[in-house]
Order: C-alpha cells, then sequence, then structure tokens
C-alpha cells in the first residue's frame, strides 16, 4: 500500500508538470538539465540528511542499468517538454500516456508477466483511442499540434524504457537509486546542452527562473523520490494502471486550470486510451485477489 500511494502522488505531481514546462522560456534540453540538477541536489541534501549510504558494490553491479535509465530518463523529458511546449497540454499528455501500453506490451518479453487476453483486447482498444487523438491532431490548421502528438510519443517510449530498466535495478532503494540516475543524467546531458543550446541564466527572466526553481524542488527532487520509491514495490503492470493519474491529474487542469478546449474527438480518444489501461489493469488486481482468498 506504501508503494501504491507512493507512486499515486507521484503521478499527481508530474500530471501537473505541463503547467511549468509550458511557461518555463528555455529550451526543452535545459529546461531537462536544470530539473534533474535540482532534483539531485534536494535529494542529495535529504540522502544526508538520514545519514543514508550508497553500497559502490551495488553501483558496479547495476552500472548498465543505471545508464541506461539515465538516457531514457533525459529522452523522456526532453521530448515530453518539446511537446508541451507545441501543442495543448491534453495533446501532450494524451500522448504520452501510451507509455502504459507499452509497457504492457514489453512486459511478457522483459519482465516474464503474462499478458492475457484481456490486456490483449484493451490494448487494442488503446490504440483506437490513439488513432483519434492523432486524427484531432490533423485537424489542426498549424499541423503544429501533430508534431507535438509525436513528441510525446517518443517521449512515451522513453518512460516505457525507463520503468522496464528499473526493474532489473536491484539492491538499490529508492532514494539511493533516484540520486544516482538523476546525477548520471546531469553527467550526459550538460556536456550536450552546453555545446547545443548553450547556458546563459542571465537572457532568462525571473518569472522563467522562478518557474524553474519550483519545477526542479517539487517535480525533480520530490517527485522523483515518490516515483522511484514506489515504483520498486510495483511489478510492471500494476505501475500501468497507477500512472492513469497523470494524464488525468493534466486534462483536469488543462481544461479547468488554463482553459483549453478538447473536441470530441479527443475525448472520445481519451476514453479509449484511459479506460482500456484501467479496465485491463482493474481486472488483473480482481483477479490476483481472487486468487489469495483461494489460498
Amino acid at each position: 500500500m506504501k508503494s501504491k500511494i507512493y507512486f499515486m502522488l507521484s503521478m499527481i505531481i508530474f500530471g501537473a508538470i505541463g503547467v511549468f514546462a509550458k511557461y518555463i522560456d528555455m529550451p526543452s534540453s535545459t529546461i531537462a538539465l536544470c530539473l534533474c540538477f535540482i532534483g539531485a541536489l534536494v535529494l542529495f541534501f535529504i540522502f544526508v540528511w538520514t545519514k543514508q549510504k550508497i553500497s559502490w558494490t551495488a553501483i558496479k553491479k547495476n552500472a548498465a542499468a543505471l545508464v541506461i535509465a539515465s538516457i531514457a530518463l533525459i529522452g523522456n523529458w526532453i521530448f515530453l517538454f518539446q511537446a508541451f511546449k507545441v501543442t495543448t497540454i491534453a495533446n501532450a499528455a494524451l500522448s504520452y500516456y501510451f507509455a502504459p501500453v507499452l509497457v504492457i506490451l514489453l512486459s511478457p518479453l522483459l519482465l516474464k508477466e503474462k499478458l492475457s487476453l484481456r490486456k490483449a483486447v484493451c490494448i487494442g482498444i488503446a490504440l483506437m483511442g490513439l488513432f483519434f487523438i492523432l486524427q484531432n491532431g490533423k485537424l489542426e490548421t498549424t499541423g503544429l499540434h501533430l508534431l507535438g502528438i509525436c513528441y510525446g510519443l517518443t517521449a512515451a517510449f522513453f518512460y516505457a524504457a525507463l520503468t522496464l530498466v528499473n526493474k532489473f535495478i536491484r539492491d538499490l532503494d529508492g532514494l539511493a537509486n533516484t540520486l544516482l540516475q538523476l546525477g548520471l543524467s546531469v553527467m550526459i546531458l550538460f556536456p550536450i546542452v552546453l555545446f547545443t543550446d548553450g547556458i546563459n541564466f542571465f537572457a532568462f527572466s525571473s518569472s522563467t527562473i522562478l518557474l524553474m526553481l519550483v519545477l526542479g524542488f517539487v517535480h525533480g527532487g520530490i517527485g522523483f523520490y515518490l516515483f522511484f520509491a514506489g515504483m520498486k514495490g510495483l511489478n510492471g503492470q500494476s505501475i500501468a494502471i497507477l500512472s492513469y493519474i497523470d494524464p488525468l491529474t493534466s486534462l483536469i487542469i488543462s481544461t479547468l486550470v488554463i482553459g483549453e478546449r478538447m473536441t470530441v474527438q479527443q475525448l472520445i480518444g481519451a476514453v479509449l486510451l484511459l479506460g482500456s489501461i484501467w479496465i485491463s489493469e482493474a481486472g488483473g488486481e480482481k483477479k490476483k485477489r481472487r486468487g489469495l482468498r483461494t489460498l
């Protein structure tokens, strides 16, 4: 239960990230770098304050997985932030939420988790929902919304990779795992940003810097810790069902706070995509509970 609560809270925090990312006047790679750097600092102070230690043996054993996960983390944030910049929060969130479908598809191959007929049917429904969302993007006159959806789908691929790779990391608790991945992400991303977009914080407004600090502390620090700490106690398909909280939070903020409009096609796509994953995972959880009662 503790793992589920942690993961649900992280999804609520991540669901609100679009509001910040959309209005931060920085390149997506710079936002990702700042997010990882501030988040790593916050978690480092937590790590020192709680007097925890990292096993170097565990780091060496998980070195390859940690590097791959860090690369997936970088790709995830860069493409998601870019999606928020060129399309609506709803479009970006819904296309990004295709990640749980990828997790369910790949779990039987990588995690040896069974793919039931129910889940296969629900994946088909989710694909239909994605089709409606893509059709909505094609109807936009500027074409940028379709591009934003493509960015969101690319971010979804990296999110799925991040989720699955983390299931192979052993003997590292949530805080240590998060700190290492954020630290590695900064080391990998810093030279890329330096030699492409460059880093000149004096060129940014005070409001942009303030939004970035909030984003880094809340989403990078607290959000990442809750995400990895919760994920370690859940299987791949349980992560999929709880992840629906992320896009639902984004949709609520998009319509009620930002005032973005959703078309009928988009609503149909959202219901099909989110509903299919909910039915798929809810059915699986019910079967598990019935199985436990028969023991």
